[in-house]
């Protein structure tokens, strides 16, 4: 018999559907007539599968005593096996007091769905069962499981990107160089290196700056209202934030890393008055202060840009650094940036 085919009968990678199965039952009735008996590899060809696929039908479909394949009993055993098992049902329903739980976390206290289910797990908050896991609460914002949540309000889901590590070196630094910065400082295993950074409101003249800090092991972040963006504004800043410490300062600021604006002319400076080391980050490299970068976007849901830094208080700039700090980190073991840091705070003026 001719097994030549112009056209594919069956979609590869696909389970076998019920035309394939009369079509297969056809062919071996015209097989049978001709007194032949085709291999598996060459149904195989002929219906551009797998030769296990047609192993797998003849099992499903061949009658116990004569061996003759039906396709009527092959589709009905396709239908009992696969009754139950082709789609697999949500969890959403079983998990509903957790799901109101993360919903009032990420309205209210507006944290992070990651967040969410980090935490739960760690303090356990919930039964396993009574749960699912980060990946899956993403997974149901997309699928609208969760209404009161939607894409549009997962701020760094949307606009994530690649950075370029294209440094310009032929520009002018500062001051010493992030490359004279000890090694140990990008393994975050050690507490008190400090990156620091400008936050402007509007472009508006008159309008205050934000100073502020962020150490890289426990994400601690401290944001002071200063005059203006100036050399000497920002070292007023330091100033306030040098004092706080007292003599402890160089212990909990073993290191300061800024970039290369004109603000931080003078920031070395404090290298002169304590020994807290100062280095200066290579231009355009905001990802070599990349702590401090994403404490200023997590400020920026609260205090966003346009809006003047004199239009808030001081108790609101508190409020939304505490926010930032109490927030639970998938990197600090769901931790907040406060624990961790009171511990190697309380350390220190122990020791």
């Amino acid at each position: 018999m001719d097994q030549s085919q112009d056209t594919t009968i069956h979609q590869k990678g696909k389970h076998f559907s019920k035309e394939n199965r009369y079509m297969l039952q056809g062919f071996l009735k015209c097989c049978s007539q001709d007194g032949t008996k085709p291999s598996l590899r060459t149904l195989a060809k002929v219906f551009n599968c797998a030769p296990n696929t047609i192993k797998k039908e003849f099992a499903r479909g061949s009658h116990p005593n004569t061996g003759k394949y039906s396709a009527a009993r092959a589709q009905r055993d396709y239908n009992s096996k696969h009754a139950n098992s082709c789609m697999k049902p949500y969890k959403a329903l079983q998990v509903s007091t957790y799901l109101l739980w993360v919903t009032n976390q990420f309205r209210k206290e507006k944290w992070s769905l990651d967040a969410c289910a980090g935490r739960a797990k760690a303090q356990a908050l919930f039964k396993k069962s009574a749960m699912v896991c980060s990946k899956t609460l993403y997974n149901y914002v997309d699928l609208q499981l969760l209404p009161s949540i939607r894409n549009i309000d997962l701020p760094a889901k949307l606009r994530r990107r690649r950075h370029k590590d294209n440094v310009r070196r032929n520009l002018r630094i500062l001051g010493e160089s992030i490359d004279s910065r000890d090694d140990n400082v990008l393994l975050r295993k050690e507490f008190g290196h400090w990156e620091v950074d400008t936050v402007i409101g509007s472009k508006l003249k008159g309008d205050k700056v934000l100073l502020t800090l962020c150490e890289r092991l426990t994400r601690k972040y401290i944001a002071i209202q200063i005059p203006s963006k100036t050399a000497e504004a920002v070292m007023h800043g330091m100033e306030i934030v040098r004092k706080y410490f007292g003599s402890r300062f160089s212990q909990v600021f073993k290191t300061i890393t800024a970039d290369n604006g004109s603000e931080f002319a003078r920031i070395a400076e404090i290298g002169k008055k304590s020994e807290t080391k100062v280095y200066f980050a290579h231009p355009y490299s905001s990802w070599e202060r990349g702590s401090n970068e994403r404490a200023n976007g997590l400020l920026r849901r609260l205090i966003p840009k346009g809006k003047r830094i004199d239009g808030y208080q001081e108790d609101d700039i508190f409020f939304a650094t505490e926010w930032a700090n109490n927030l639970p980190r998938k990197c600090l073991g769901y931790k907040s940036p406060n624990e961790y840091f009171d511990e190697y705070l309380d350390r220190i003026y122990a020791a």
